[in-house]
């Protein structure tokens, strides 16, 4: 069981996230207060309120990790009670699915993230794909509302999946031991979550500059092959630099980026099916400039888990 250690990498790679924040700031500052067209200056006031969000985020998220592996799992745990509560108000239920709900929110999503804040492999990696996958259309049936009990049914689970087991495979990373790497943890979060959301942000950045082509124009008009491509060449390239900050070689570390960055890609392409299925432009409204918690963690909802995996796998014992 891994404990947190603030060394001289740590503050480095904080720093080096604060410097970028404070170089995005005046940056921001100095386009608003240029003459732009209308166009323009929405781009600008979108990109200050996404600085002014981020701020926020580095800063609680760079608190909870100083707590530790308790600090990291009490932070996810809220992020996932909150993406869960978006993704749950965007597909109605029926009266049927109280109880269901009832314990997605207040039993199967404590009790997952106590298993992961204590270190229980084992049944971390089951409770929610196996046990609440049988209980909740169980618990669900025994209220004998039958009208559109499989699309209900199936909506409840999928959510408690990606919101909840899925986000949990990040601080689920505090419990790897790895060989001489014993303390050093929360910088492999920390390099996960910053390859993953610069990968979104110089893909939004790319496509401003050079977007042309849409990937898939009537899903993700916004989404375009220049910013695909520049921005998970660039988020990768970044991920192969930080390799100081992981267990990995700088190749290996360049290449476990890639494959982060493009399933981060896929987390949002599949997030934005399921707004447009119902219609909305934002999960919410919670997080200035990003629209809602699952709007922010969409691309980490598909990188975390096969990352955590991944260096299971190759890089503990």
């Amino acid at each position: 069981m891994s404990t947190t250690t603030l060394d001289g990498a740590w503050f480095a790679l904080l720093g080096g996230v604060f410097g970028i924040l404070v170089v995005a700031s005046v940056v921001g500052t100095w386009l608003s207060g240029r003459p732009l067209a209308a166009d323009g200056q929405a781009t600008v006031e979108n990109l200050n309120a996404r600085i002014r969000a981020w701020w926020v985020m580095v800063l609680v998220f760079a608190l909870a990790l100083a707590g530790g592996r308790t600090g990291a799992t009490v932070l996810f745990g809220v992020m996932s009670f909150l993406a869960l509560r978006e993704f749950v108000t965007l597909t109605p239920a029926r009266r049927g699915d109280h109880e269901s709900l009832f314990w997605s929110f207040f039993v199967f999503l404590p009790l997952h993230y106590w298993l992961v804040g204590t270190a229980w492999y084992g049944l971390f990696t089951i409770l929610i794909p196996v046990y609440a996958f049988l209980f909740l259309p169980l618990r669900s049936a025994l209220n004998a509302d039958t009208r559109g009990f499989l699309e209900r049914t199936a909506k409840i689970q999928w959510g408690l999946m990606v919101c909840v087991y899925c986000v949990s495979h990040a601080p689920a990373l505090l419990m790897l031991d790895i060989p001489g790497y014993a303390g050093h943890n929360a910088q492999l979060l920390v390099w996960l979550v910053l390859v993953v959301q610069m990968s979104d942000v110089l893909q939004y950045v790319c496509g401003k500059l050079w977007g042309r082509r849409p990937i898939v124009p009537k899903l993700s008009p916004s989404k375009t092959v220049e910013g695909f491509v520049g921005g998970i060449a660039a988020a990768s390239a970044i991920g192969a630099a930080l390799w100081w900050v992981t267990p990995f070689a700088p190749w290996q570390a360049g290449l476990i980026a890639l494959l982060v960055t493009l399933l981060g890609f896929a987390g949002g392409l599949v997030m934005s099916a399921i707004k447009r299925d119902v219609g909305v432009k934002d999960f919410g409204a919670i997080l200035e400039g990003h629209g809602g918690m699952l709007d922010r963690i969409d691309s980490l909802c598909f990188a975390a888990p096969v990352f955590f995996h991944v260096v299971r796998y190759w890089f503990t014992p």
